[in-house]
């Protein structure tokens, strides 16, 4: 399980899975639980690739970043060096 805490955001950590380049069991601590829910099952065994494009850049509100993209930056920077 990988560990990321995320930046200039509500959640304080976000957990996760990669096997075979597939995302899983990804898990938000704080933030809006119902739509950090919503991510967590909509991207359960989706390829890191397909779940970067697709929250890579996302905003909340006036924030320049959002619980997505962080997921989005977190999924980077384990894929490109193993580490978060």
């Amino acid at each position: 399980m990988a560990i990321f805490i995320p930046q200039g955001v509500c959640s304080h950590e976000i957990d996760f899975e990669i096997h075979d380049d597939l995302v899983f069991n990804v898990k938000f601590i704080g933030g809006c639980p119902g739509n950090l829910l919503a991510i967590s099952r909509l991207v359960d065994g989706m390829p890191v690739n397909k779940v970067v494009e697709l929250l890579k850049g996302v905003k909340c509100g006036s924030k320049l970043t959002s619980c997505s993209d962080q997921l989005a930056l977190a999924l980077e920077n384990e894929r490109n060096t193993g580490k978060v």
